[in-house]
Parts: structure tokens; sequence; C-alpha cells
């Protein structure tokens, strides 16, 4: 019913993509447990748009921008009020990714068109894919089991995708190797187990009266075991959630004055559900930001308006883009 409404379309993409000139993307792999083969090396502003004509709804223009890129821009009028020194978005939900601001003359990839010096552009890192760690064997076994064994291992580590699975692998290895750590049930129910939610641990860790599954059949020693291990893989998660945002600060070379602080926008369920995981990132990310003299920012959310930050992202790259063309 809108189709007459617009002209461009801001397309929030989730995945790795190379974006062109013409701000189109090319999808480079799936991530997440998604896996179309047919897809990869495809177009996505391109396959949408044939999609609409087909439909008879022409003559439109695609923006394709990664999630964590429309995450960062959805911050910038709140940065404007006072005066951010530079901007960060940050994306922890199904998987994870961050975004930030970067000098053009420090980059070093060669680029589809031509970098202006002196000026800067936002950089999607692709940060779900940083592989320097040392994994624990818990990881690698959550690894080899994924739709891309060997890729996006920091993901893997820290996303409500996996956080379940790793902590079901930590809860079977324990009841392997400490016979009668759990009760008859427990061990009956853990052992059968094939998936265990995020969504379910939270709820169990967080003891608040929602869904926890299988879970809320075991005996009070078994779920306190439990939440026990799935509380020591949050705070993981949160400990390197705060060094990935850290990192973009650092990158950025913004936010030593107090007074422009680097606007840091974060968005995903993961982040915002998941039992004290906010607490446990302010907390990690506020000792490290201490200790290199660096500030920032956190865009507020309303409460009153529950549009995710990416689509009202991808919403400013849709009317901005070709405001020049």
């Amino acid at each position: 019913p809108f189709q007459k409404d617009f002209d461009y379309i801001g397309f929030c993409f989730s995945y790795p993509a190379e974006i062109f000139s013409n701000l189109d993307g090319k999808l480079e792999k799936w991530t997440k447990e998604i896996n179309i083969p047919d897809m990869v090396d495809t177009f996505v502003g391109e396959g949408l748009i044939r999609t609409l004509e087909k439909r008879g709804i022409c003559g439109k223009q695609v923006v394709v921008l990664n999630d964590t890129v429309a995450c960062l821009l959805a911050g910038l009028a709140q940065g404007e009020t006072f005066q951010a020194s530079s901007y960060v978005g940050f994306i922890l939900g199904t998987g994870t990714n961050t975004a930030y601001v970067e000098k053009n003359d420090n980059i070093q990839k060669k680029v589809d068109g031509n970098l202006v010096s002196g000026s800067s552009q936002v950089i999607n890192v692709e940060s779900g894919g940083f592989d320097l760690f040392d994994p624990q064997p818990v990881d690698d076994q959550v690894d080899k089991k994924s739709e891309n064994p060997g890729s996006h291992l920091f993901e893997k580590a820290i996303s409500g995708e996996y956080m379940g699975k790793i902590t079901l692998k930590l809860l079977q290895a324990l009841d392997a190797d400490k016979k009668g750590v759990f009760t008859e049930q427990g061990k009956e129910t853990i052992s059968n187990m094939e998936e265990l939610s995020n969504e379910h641990l939270s709820n169990l860790a967080a003891n608040n009266g929602k869904d926890t599954g299988s879970l809320g059949t075991l005996d009070a020693d078994d779920r306190e075991i439990i939440t026990t291990v799935y509380n020591a893989v949050v705070d993981r998660a949160a400990l390197f959630t705060a060094v990935n945002i850290c990192a973009a600060v650092v990158k950025s070379e913004a936010g030593t004055d107090a007074k422009h602080p680097v606007c840091v926008n974060i968005d995903g369920a993961t982040y915002e559900k998941t039992f004290q995981m906010k607490e446990k990132v302010d907390r990690y990310l506020e000792e490290m930001l201490d200790d290199r003299g660096l500030n920032i920012r956190y865009t507020e959310k309303n409460p009153e308006n529950d549009v995710p930050a990416p689509i009202v992202g991808a919403a400013i790259a849709g009317l901005t883009a070709f405001e020049n063309s």
C-alpha cells in the first residue's frame, strides 16, 4: 500500500557482504547457522529490485548496509545532542558485530571507489569473525557441529545462538567427569538434551517465573548447578563484549575528552534480555576505559518507541544515501 510513497530503500542486511560504490552488497558467506549456498556471491539489493519489479513495483533504489552500521547511524541524533566525538554501533543478538568510524587516511584495504583524504567513514568490522584468542575445548566442540566450522569463532563464544550450546556441553562434561553431581532426574535430562536455549537458561538464572523449558522440572540443587555454570558462560561473554567495544573506541582515536565522549549504541536481544549481561559488560568496560582515559556515553532507549535501532539506521541510510544523486 506504500509503494508510491517512497523511491529509496534502506536494506538492513545482517550477514557479511562486500559493499560496492553503487551501494549494493554482494553476500560473502552465511553465519549464525544459516546456509543458503545459491545466494552466496549474489547482489542483495539487485535481488530485491528484481523481486519488486516482478510484482510491478518499479523505479526504486536500494542501499544495502549491515545491521551494525545501521545501529551506529541510529545513534547519530542522540550523539549530536551531547557533541559526541565519534560513534560505535554494537549488536549482540543471535550473532554479534561491531561498527565504528575510521579516518580514511588509516584505511589500507583496497575499496571500490576513492577514499577522500581527511575524511572518514563507517567501518563494518565483522568482529564476529575475530579468532585471535585461545578457544577452550568446549568452543571447539560447538564450532565443529556448527554450519560454518572454523569461522566466526568469536561470535560462537558470546552470542545468543551459541551460549546455550556452550552451557549444555559444559553440563554434559561435568556429569561425565564428576559422578553424582546431578540427581538421577537431572542426569537423565541433561544427558538426553540435544539443544538448550539461552532464553530458558536466562529465565532460570533470573528466577523470573518465565519459561525455562524442561529445566523447570528439575530439582532445586540441579537448577543451582546449571545456573552457576551458565553464569560463568555469561560472564565470559560479557568480558569479551567489553573488550570488543573498548577496542572499537580505541580504534576510533576519540573519546579522550569527557565533554565529547564516543556515542555507543548497543542493540540485540542477547544483550538486552540475558540475565545480568548488561551489568557485567558495564563493569568490565568501565574498568577498561578508565585505564585508558577514554569516555563513552550510551544512547538512551525510549520505552515508548520499540523500533529496533537497525531499522532506524536503515531508514536514515535510505533517506540520505541518494540525496546527491
